[in-house]
């Protein structure tokens, strides 16, 4: 038996239990691993409150988490990485536990603390999902909303390192660290678009939308096209002919080395906020949900 965070009914934080479950067995290809750091995602979050009750079929109780990062102490036939090895990736069916699941290992650089390993994967991944989704080639520019969270920070990266002049909307406290990341940081907040218009003068590509706060119908004004603009976070894309983007725990897995040497190389920056005990689950969620954190926040079996 081993112990693992567990809720059995939709609700708020205080759902969430520190529980007693089996240690769950590799199968073909998997690994399993002691878990060091098991990021916490706002996808987390929507499961657990119920949000995600028509798209996602859990059976309760629910094991939360999609990432992870640890040290493989079994493997499954076929398995892309040996016991003793450092590793993160994906979970499968869940990573808030001492122990988790993972069906395509990537290495752990040393350079790479646990706490990042684990807070690269979702976010990671969806930032270089989305930017190819977008198409954004050097020469352009990319407006990002919610630039100062993780998936935007990433984005704000890789779009500078690929040539793209990246204008992003973000939180007074976020405009210095995004403006030394390469980006334009304006302030987020009713008049957000003449500022961008001000620090893009030549106006506006793309935008790429993971804040969820009712700005799309501008975002489409602006680029004058409506499939120059995709949400990650605003539901009522459909009604302003934006594209969603949604991916599995591990769509785009095949970037996740890529953006874990960037990491570990200090070229690619992500902020981790705080650490939490595994049995302080419900405090890291109810943070999150205050929007007190600044940066990512993990928990630490």
């Amino acid at each position: 038996m081993s112990r693992a965070i567990t809720f059995s009914e939709y609700g708020p934080p205080e759902v969430l239990q520190l529980s007693e479950v089996a240690a769950p067995e590799p199968g073909p290809g998997q690994v399993r691993i002691q878990v060091r750091a098991a990021s916490v995602n706002p996808l987390d979050i929507k499961i657990r409150s119920g949000l995600m009750a028509g798209t996602v079929p859990d059976r309760f109780p629910v094991l939360p988490g999609l990432d992870a990062a640890g040290v493989v102490d079994a493997v499954g036939e076929g398995a892309a990485a040996a016991v003793g090895d450092e590793v993160l990736g994906a979970a499968v069916g869940g990573s808030y536990g001492e122990y988790a699941l993972l069906d395509r290992p990537v290495a752990k650089p040393e350079a790479l603390s646990w706490e990042v390993a684990a807070s690269l994967v979702t976010v990671g991944q969806t930032a270089f999902r989305v930017l190819g989704q977008l198409g954004v080639q050097a020469g352009q520019t990319l407006l990002i909303h919610g630039a100062g969270g993780s998936v935007g920070t990433v984005a704000v990266q890789l779009a500078v390192a690929r040539g793209v002049t990246v204008v992003g909307t973000a939180g007074g406290h976020d405009i210095e660290r995004l403006t030394a990341l390469g980006a334009t940081a304006v302030p987020y907040g009713d008049g957000w678009v003449e500022r961008v218009k001000a620090a893009a003068p030549r106006g506006v590509d793309f935008v790429f939308d993971a804040s969820g706060a009712g700005v799309l119908a501008d975002s489409v004004a602006l680029t004058g096209d409506s499939a120059h603009v995709i949400t990650i976070a605003d539901m009522s894309a459909a009604q302003h002919g934006v594209r969603f983007s949604a991916g599995s725990p591990d769509q785009g897995g095949e970037a996740l080395p890529e953006l874990v040497q960037l990491a570990a190389a200090g070229k690619l920056v992500l902020p981790v906020w705080r650490g939490y005990p595994l049995d302080q689950a419900a405090t890291a969620h109810a943070d999150i949900e205050a929007r007190r954190n600044q940066g990512k926040v993990v928990l630490l079996p």
